[in-house]
């Protein structure tokens, strides 16, 4: 079955910056392009970044471009999310996602068919 685990999320102090990492398994790593949402409390799922299946093409919301980097080591299939010169509207649980459709919409949530659990990002002072 198809799993994916995020980790590196903490709490840290506007400026810092943290690497999240999602493990993935189940399926064809490789073969797929992967996302990355984030969602604070009381607010709706947004999207944060993606990348294509061979890591040849990145896509950023506005809000994190400049700040934040999607990567992924087809070897070890992982996808990264480097973000960097983090503030507090950062805050939120960040979560990955495997590509079902390969949509020219890939930053709606229903370009992704499966999940991680997520990881808490707390940015405060």
């Amino acid at each position: 079955q198809v799993q994916l685990v995020e980790s590196g999320g903490g709490l840290v102090q506007p400026g810092d910056s943290l690497r999240l990492s999602c493990a993935a398994s189940g399926f064809t790593f490789s073969s797929y392009a992967m996302g990355w949402f984030r969602q604070a409390p009381g607010k709706e799922r947004e999207f944060v970044a993606r990348i294509t299946w061979n890591g040849g093409s990145t896509y950023y919301a506005d809000s994190v471009k400049g700040r934040f980097t999607v990567s992924r080591d087809n070897a070890k299939n992982t996808v990264y999310l480097q973000m960097n010169s983090l503030k507090p509207e950062d805050t939120a649980v960040y979560s990955c996602a495997k590509d079902q459709s390969s949509s020219t919409r890939y930053y709606i949530t229903g370009a992704y068919g499966y999940w991680g659990q997520g990881t808490q990002v707390t940015v405060s002072s």
